[in-house]
């Protein structure tokens, strides 16, 4: 039925001859979408007019690295994928078979599988409400090996395969009374979504397992962030209130614990005057910015500032930026439409004079999620003629767009935080964090990000005890962001001495293990593979039930794989490290490990295979497990970054019994030259041979003279 006739009926209450009222609750009357394949394995629809979406603010698609992925087969019936204009939304419907499992959605603290779930996906500070997160990325994983994007600025609402048309398939009746397996939330046959408004717009990511659909997404939005080498070592966030001279004087207290120290963060103090904020340096606690920012980099030390996004009258970019704000203010600040060039333009040339072009290296992004109560509220209107919902839907969004940009214009990278984000993000510089603190909920939060395209750190800021002190450590140790924020709570590493030795020493492992993450987040740049990925995600299984190395656990059930391997609470790091973080309290670890042989990374004993074992703790490590053939090349233990030079050594580890490769990444770690052919990839190999393994080094691609020199190799397996 056309949007003519349904006008007609809903408007003067007419039914043309030909058409029954009753057509338009039927599947057959909505429209079926037309693909277009817009990349290999990517596909692309649009229902009604088109419309405003977070892609608008991502990097444009790595072609090359999309077409090397290869082809893939469109993963529906093209017949059964509806969509249709209605009276005051636009909705979509796709199938879905029994036996798929969801995952994504964003950012979220609970569980991995989302199906049998209705999300309202709203940017918010954490609501508790399915769907209400700082990054409500509305871009879902099927178990079954593709993806599905919503790009809009508006406020989804997805249902996950529970709502049930009246002539689509339905799942047996139950008695509830008399029978069994009666259900609150029937299954359904298909993922159905709406947004408000007159138009969508749909992609679709081919694949043949969930990790590639995730790689297709990725590679779309630009490939993955490749931080510089400073932005994962150590990020300090000062007090508050501190000076200039409380910095330096924390730094020098660095220096004496023998303790890393990469970054340090400049909370709200740093303004003259915050929430709202006026970007400029408090004369009083920093009376000359540059001189400061001089000394913290003679000791290799960036430096991140705080900022929220709101305009104080006293700000001396608030004339200039006044034009280009929207009709409410928060915190009395007004809140500039960064959708619009002009307001961009503005809030660079202030921030190029006043922070970038004195040395500060990044930004830390804060309330642009926010509850209701504080920020504006939907019905605001912007310069641009968007309304307040959608300019909310994506201001971290643009945020991060508008930073990448300028910093790549002189050739920087940058890396920082942001605590909203949403669709797109994968190639910006950002990670995400919350206000939220449940340490189990942050470590869900991190294998979750994965299958979002975003970042996300597990910070530390204060404990209950020197245990949580030490597995909260542990944890962000091997997260993409290693941050100690300290903004209220002043705490410092060595906050409590009887366990400061234990977390210098992971600290110091995160340190030792960056030539490994490096080259993991290059795979992230270059192929699209997250970092930090859900166990959903490894190929211990192939994502429809058979597993790639060995028989199921479940005969009775062919998902045994799948639903063992939905663990939240452990996930991958690179290729081949599976990271188990313990808790407070947890004096034995149940961990799931992917088929094929694994190992203990301390020891490289062997632990098992494909099955859940069951690991005793100790306080000191963080359970920590390596795959057959795993090649994980260390460096020595530095306190800053910057002072490494070249002609690095590396132990080269490697575990198990089986031959391996792993490609050793670099480049000048500070500019985007590795974009123009300024890098190396180094192979680095073992063979199997008559009198046991032998390793190597083979040729290094790339014009990028490595500083990686002489390498010992370590075989960890007797």
């Amino acid at each position: 039925m056309n949007n003519f006739i349904r006008s007609l009926i809903l408007v003067f209450g007419m039914v043309p001859a030909g058409h029954a009222l009753a057509d338009s609750t039927l599947i057959s009357s909505m429209e079926t979408l037309q693909w277009e394949m817009v990349a290999p394995g990517v596909w692309r629809t649009q229902i009604g007019d088109e419309q405003w979406g977070a892609l608008d603010f991502a990097s444009p698609p790595r072609e090359s690295a999309l077409t090397e992925l290869g082809p893939a087969e469109f993963p529906f019936d093209k017949a059964r994928c509806r969509g249709d204009v209605g009276p005051s939304r636009t909705h979509f419907r796709l199938p879905i078979e029994d036996t798929e499992r969801l995952y994504g959605m964003g950012l979220e603290f609970r569980g991995a599988n989302r199906r049998g779930q209705v999300y309202h996906l709203k940017v918010d500070h954490y609501g508790g409400v399915k769907g209400y997160t700082h990054a409500p990325v509305p871009f879902y994983v099927s178990s079954a090996g593709y993806g599905v994007l919503l790009n809009t600025a508006r406020r989804p609402t997805i249902h996950a395969g529970i709502s049930n048309r009246k002539d689509s398939k339905l799942p047996p009746r139950v008695d509830r009374t008399t029978g069994k397996g009666w259900q609150a939330r029937p299954t359904s046959d298909a993922v159905e979504g709406s947004v408000y408004g007159t138009g969508l717009e749909l992609f679709v990511f081919g694949g043949s397992s969930p990790l590639e659909a995730v790689q297709r997404y990725n590679l779309f939005c630009g490939g993955g962030v490749l931080p510089p080498h400073w932005g994962l070592g150590f990020v300090h966030r000062m007090h508050t209130k501190s000076s200039d001279q409380d910095v330096l004087k924390e730094v020098a207290e660095f220096e004496k614990y023998d303790f890393p120290l990469d970054v340090l963060g400049l909370e709200p103090g740093w303004q003259s005057a915050a929430y709202p904020c006026t970007f400029d340096w408090d004369p009083g606690r920093f009376p000359d910015p540059q001189g400061f920012l001089d000394k913290l980099a003679k000791n290799g030390v960036r430096v991140n500032l705080w900022e929220n996004p709101f305009v104080h009258p006293d700000s001396t970019m608030y004339e200039a930026i006044r034009p280009y704000t929207g009709s409410h203010t928060v915190w009395l600040g007004e809140v500039p439409d960064y959708s619009l060039p002009e307001a961009r333009q503005v809030m660079m040339n202030h921030h190029n004079k006043n922070h970038l072009d004195l040395g500060v290296s990044g930004y830390k992004f804060d309330e642009v999620d926010g509850f209701d109560v504080w920020l504006w509220p939907d019905h605001a209107t912007f310069p641009s003629g968007h309304d307040g919902a959608q300019i909310r839907q994506l201001y971290g969004l643009m945020l991060q767009k508008l930073l990448m940009d300028q910093f790549r214009s002189v050739n920087k990278r940058t890396y920082g935080l942001v605590r909203g984000s949403n669709a797109g993000a994968s190639s910006h510089g950002f990670v995400i964090y919350s206000d939220y603190y449940d340490h189990k909920g942050y470590v869900t939060a991190l294998t979750n990000c994965s299958m979002a395209g975003v970042l996300w750190t597990p910070e530390i800021r204060s404990a209950r005890s020197s245990e949580e002190w030490l597995r909260r450590f542990q944890s962000v140790a091997f997260s993409p962001m290693l941050q100690l924020n300290a903004w209220a709570s002043g705490t410092k590493p060595w906050s409590f001495p009887e366990v400061t030795d234990q977390v210098r020493e992971v600290v110091q492992l995160r340190m030792r293990l960056l030539p490994y993450l490096y080259s993991a987040f290059a795979d992230y740049q270059q192929q699209g593979i997250p970092p930090f990925r859900a166990m959903v995600l490894e190929a211990g299984f192939d994502g429809s039930g058979t597993t790639t190395g060995g028989e199921l656990d479940d005969v009775e059930n062919p998902y045994a794989e799948i639903q063992r391997l939905e663990k939240t609470d452990q996930y991958m790091m690179g290729p081949s490290i599976l990271v188990a973080p313990a808790f407070t309290g947890e004096r034995n670890k149940e961990v799931v490990l992917p088929n094929g042989d694994w190992y203990d990374f301390y020891t490289g004993k062997f632990v098992g295979n494909g099955g859940t074992i069951s690991v005793e703790t100790q306080l000191d490590r963080i359970p920590l497990f390596v795959k057959d053939g795993g090649i994980i090349p260390m460096m020595p233990a530095v306190n800053n970054l910057a002072t490494l030079g070249t002609k690095i050594p590396l132990e080269v580890r490697h575990y198990g019994k089986q031959a391996g490769t792993f490609s050793l990444y670099d480049d000048d770690g500070e500019t985007f030259d590795y974009e123009n052919g300024e890098f190396s990839v180094t192979e680095l190999r073992v063979q199997k041979l008559a009198n046991g393994l032998s390793g190597e080094q083979g040729p290094t691609i790339g014009d990028w003279q490595s500083r990686y020199g002489a390498v010992t190799w370590k075989f960890m397996t007797e």
